[in-house]
């Protein structure tokens, strides 16, 4: 429950996530936007895992105090040492919050589960990933793995697909609530023509040359090697457009497949363009990225509620996505604010593009459209009203 001392009007929320800034996972950016968003009302802490030792175990972040686990998942010494460790920091943070809100499905849920109960803290569980935060997929981890993901006093969901999952699992009597993910928009916004001519230069591309652009890890469902292959497909007069990736492409990271860039690579040098690929390494200043390029394209096979889709929209950039229906079909009306392409259909996304790179008139009123959206309807100030709802409800159940 709530402290009782008359002065702490702040409910304390543990957030508990895979990744934390400066690492990158999206729930992790939504965290950190959503607790900046409700400085003065929650009071946030953090508890997360970490591939990078070099980071702090305990430091404070824009206010928020964040507590790593450090895991290494090559070696089961380092895992069993991160399960102690992170029920010594649940232990220790859990002790102190109000509410608890677990990011995901992931091994962090049944220890998070069992001491949230065992210390009386309500729990808010968000879905986040498609595939992953799945009864079928949870069913697979074993029997505890799925009572934990049952048991959250509050279920949130960032897409209507997930939520159609959950609730088929659950029955009508568990509440899921929709919350979307939210995009800060004065951080993520369009470009005026100097500021796009800078950022270009200080990112070593060319004045004139179109800049296509992908934002995310290297997974077969990412599908990079498919945006590559639509890409070939473009006319190289009068000027080929420039293809950038910006991701991790490296073991460490969840679901990497790091042959997909080597083989990117080596056939963009068979074909004489590799000075046109470029790959850039994650960034916490991806906005620049965003702000810069032409067209961003997101080819997936499986999204939830793509967080680098909305970044791109919120930054007027004219976007091609996958149709994932409840997912990609719940963010962009085709042909108004972006463009919608079959899965795994590279004549169709190689025809989109052609199409947004030669005519620019449409490109920028598409972008401009899906600028509006966003601010409509994905503004993180709309996330963290419902974030805070949600810890209202399940508090005033206890």
């Amino acid at each position: 429950m709530p402290s009782t001392n008359p002065a702490a009007t702040e409910i304390r929320v543990l957030l508990v996530t895979g990744a934390y800034y400066p690492e990158i996972s999206a729930a992790g950016v939504q965290c950190r936007a959503v607790a900046a968003a409700l400085r003065g009302r929650v009071e946030c802490s953090v508890v997360t895992t970490s591939v990078d030792p070099a980071l702090a175990a305990t430091e404070i972040i824009d206010g928020v105090t964040v507590h790593r686990v450090v895991l290494d998942r090559r070696h089961r010494l380092s895992k069993v040492r991160a399960s102690l460790r992170l029920v010594a920091c649940l232990l220790t943070a859990g002790r102190r919050c109000d509410v608890v809100h677990i990011h995901g499905v992931s091994q962090k849920n049944v220890p998070t589960t069992v001491l949230a109960r065992w210390l009386g803290k309500p729990l808010v569980l968000t879905l986040h990933t498609s595939g992953q935060d799945e009864p079928a997929a949870v069913r697979r981890l074993g029997r505890m793995a799925y009572r934990a993901f049952m048991s959250a006093d509050l279920v949130l969901s960032v897409s209507p697909s997930l939520s159609e999952r959950y609730r088929e699992a659950s029955g009508p009597a568990k509440p899921v609530m929709l919350t979307p993910n939210g995009i800060d928009t004065q951080r993520f916004r369009p470009a005026t023509g100097a500021e796009r001519l800078e950022l270009r230069r200080s990112l070593g591309w060319p004045d004139t040359q179109p800049v296509v652009l992908f934002v995310g890890f290297f997974s077969r469902d990412k599908r990079p090697d498919l945006l590559f292959r639509a890409w070939r497909r473009l006319p190289p007069r009068p000027v080929r457009p420039k293809l950038v990736y910006v991701g991790a492409t490296g073991a460490g990271y969840y679901e990497i497949d790091g042959s997909l860039a080597g083989r990117i690579r080596a056939e963009a040098a068979a074909h004489g363009c590799a000075g046109d690929v470029v790959f850039a390494e994650p960034t916490n200043e991806v906005e620049r990225y965003f702000r810069a390029a032409d067209v961003f394209v997101l080819p997936s096979a499986r999204e939830a509620h793509p967080l680098a889709l909305l970044e791109a929209m919120a930054c007027g950039l004219p976007s091609i996505a996958t149709r994932l229906p409840g997912a990609t079909d719940a963010i962009i009306k085709d042909g108004v604010d972006g463009r919608l392409v079959p899965v795994d259909d590279e004549e169709a996304l190689a025809d989109a593009l052609s199409g947004l790179l030669a005519d620019r008139g449409v490109a920028g009123a598409m972008g401009v459209r899906a600028r509006e959206t966003v601010l409509d309807r994905y503004d993180i100030s709309k996330t963290a009203e419902k974030w805070l709802a949600a810890y209202h409800t399940v508090l005033n159940r206890n």
